[in-house]
């Protein structure tokens, strides 16, 4: 569930950072998608 999030979070910066919409938006997307990656990365110990 977590890496579909990721993935479709990584695909939305994508297509803004390609279309040069959003602006803050953008970036805000890139630090979700890499919250969501470092929580599972760091595996279910850190799911508190």
């Amino acid at each position: 569930m977590l890496w579909t999030i990721f993935v479709v979070l990584l695909i939305l910066w994508l297509l803004g950072l390609g279309l040069h919409f959003g602006g803050v938006l953008i970036n805000l997307l890139l630090v979700v998608a890499l919250a969501v990656l470092v929580i599972k990365l760091s595996g279910p110990r850190a799911m508190v």
